[in-house]
């Protein structure tokens, strides 16, 4: 039997003969967890790209040895067939179709004559959400029924039912709760513990540093180091990836706060399926000149459709009005709130936030076109020199900014969603989730734009799940809870604990809490 039940050997892969790979080796022995670090576009899912056969044998150079014999992937189906199977960061789940059905979904149960064997498909499904402490989902109910953290054990879910016997997890918590993510940790410390080998691909170290026994580090489509996690700390780790000390994560906040020039009044919006129920409930607050406002709240309390409403992007029926300066405005859709300085960066990139048929530098410059116009012709020119100016502000890693859009890392996709707003130069920014999929070395770059945005004047709007990020970034909190306003705190001596204790609604902790500040 082979030492190891994984080796790749000397893998490069090129785009347009720029090296995305350049000579990686990985190693995985059964029933260890190996942690795939690296900045955004450092190259660890184009490794897992090759590894789970999307990109198949013969396109890249190099060698997989599997239990000890070679690996000649034609497809997805080749390895999984094998037993690699691979959770993408963006969900790969068909919203219409059942739980059950999404499962097993290419591997169905059949009856004599074809038919679907669906009793014996929800018994498993059942059996499988009951191992992911899930055991209230009703696995007939279509999968668009629940949310994004529900979605994402779904997945989990369909690679347990292929038998894996390697799982690649590429960014599995971005959208899950800390409850989510601690059984998710607690999943996989179970299937190690039955010889399942896992890759964990995270920008969250801790979850990192949590579960996997050895960590690869990857820059620049380089080997950069292997080590066992116990012989590293969290620091060292960033300092591998980005190669170079992090001193600070965020910056000070020493920038000015001036006069209100925002304000939403009595934001309500109903559900789009179920126009009974609110998910905004009556919420109104204002921004100041220069004031980076964060928005917590637990998943599902209606933090994205109320900076979605307040934009003009909410899908279903909804209440608001808007202000700047002092004066109402019509902030009806994206378009018109754009013209106003009233700009956002939304939570889903992949949905919202770009259009895939576009290369990189067209993303880039969408909202501000007018501006290169010269008898209804566009300035070529003058356009790829505002590009290139944007991509070196935000360090965006590309080959070129003719790439489409879609061969970009989710990471550096944010960053020119991120850029194209930042032509608009806008007077109030909204920023839904910024550093969702971003490393830690630009989430600090992104940080420090923030800051600077905010002495420059910008009023800021930051939505994030990340508490830490919050209390780090912001100079004022709005906690959010099922929908109504639950606190608004001067992020003085706030911790974490006060915004959770205002977010689940314990009053007598909350009130005590507020009345310490």
């Amino acid at each position: 039997m082979a030492e190891y039940l994984l080796e790749m050997k000397g893998i490069v892969k090129q785009f347009d003969g720029v090296r995305a790979l350049d000579g990686i080796d990985l190693k995985i022995k059964a029933g260890e967890c190996v942690g795939l670090c690296g900045e955004n576009g450092a190259g660890k899912s184009t490794l897992m790209k090759i590894l789970s056969g999307v990109y198949p044998h013969g396109t890249w150079d190099g060698e997989i040895q599997w239990d000890g014999k070679p690996l000649q992937a034609a497809s997805v189906r080749d390895t999984e067939a094998a037993g690699i199977v691979i959770i993408h960061q963006e969900l790969m789940l068909v919203p219409q179709l059942s739980v059950a059905e999404n499962i097993f979904m290419g591997h169905e149960l059949t009856l004599r004559g074809g038919r679907m064997n669906y009793p014996a498909m929800y018994r498993r499904a059942e059996e499988l959400m009951r191992e992911l402490h899930m055991p209230d989902i009703n696995v007939a109910l279509p999968v668009m029924q629940y949310g994004g953290g529900h979605q994402q054990l779904v997945e989990i879910a369909k690679a347990l039912n292929k038998q894996a016997r390697l799982l690649i997890l590429d960014e599995p918590s971005s959208s899950l709760t800390s409850s989510e993510i601690a059984v998710l940790l607690e999943i996989i410390k179970s299937l190690k513990a039955k010889g399942v080998a896992c890759v964990y691909i995270s920008h969250k170290l801790d979850e990192v540093a949590a579960v996997c026994d050895t960590i690869s580090v990857i820059r620049d489509g380089k080997h950069i180091a292997t080590t066992p996690m116990q012989a590293l700390t969290v620091d060292q780790i960033i300092t591998q990836m980005v190669g170079r000390e992090i001193t600070t994560m965020y910056p000070a906040r020493d920038h000015e706060i001036g006069e209100v020039v925002f304000e939403a009044r009595h934001v309500t919006c109903l559900d789009v399926d179920n126009p009974k129920r609110k998910r905004v409930d009556d919420v109104s607050f204002s921004v100041r000149r220069g004031e980076i406002l964060g928005i917590a709240g637990l998943v599902g309390a209606g933090r994205t459709e109320l900076v979605s409403a307040v934009f003009g992007a909410y899908p279903g029926r909804h209440e608001v009005e808007v202000l700047m300066q002092g004066r109402v405005v019509d902030t009806s859709s994206p378009l018109k709130s754009i013209r106003l300085g009233l700009c956002m960066v939304p939570e889903d990139r992949k949905q919202h936030g770009i259009v895939p048929d576009l290369n990189v530098g067209h993303n880039i410059t969408l909202t501000v076109l007018q501006n290169f116009s010269q008898h209804s012709r566009i300035d070529g020119d003058r356009e790829l020199n505002t590009i290139e100016q944007q991509i070196g502000l935000l360090r965006l890693k590309t080959a070129s900014p003719f790439l489409p859009i879609t061969g970009l890392s989710g990471g550096n996709q944010q960053k020119a969603v991120l850029a194209k707003m930042l032509l608009a130069q806008p007077k109030v920014l909204i920023l839904d989730e910024p550093t969702r999929g971003v490393d830690v070395g630009a989430k600090a770059e992104i940080y420090k734009l923030i800051a600077e945005l905010a002495r420059q004047g910008v009023a800021i709007i930051m939505v994030s799940s990340e508490l830490a990020e919050v209390l780090g970034v912001s100079d004022r909190v709005l906690v959010i809870g099922e929908g109504k306003l639950r606190g608004d705190f001067v992020n003085q001596n706030l911790t974490q604990e006060i915004i959770l204790a205002a977010a689940i609604n314990q009053s007598e902790q909350y009130l005590a809490a507020a009345a310490a500040l």
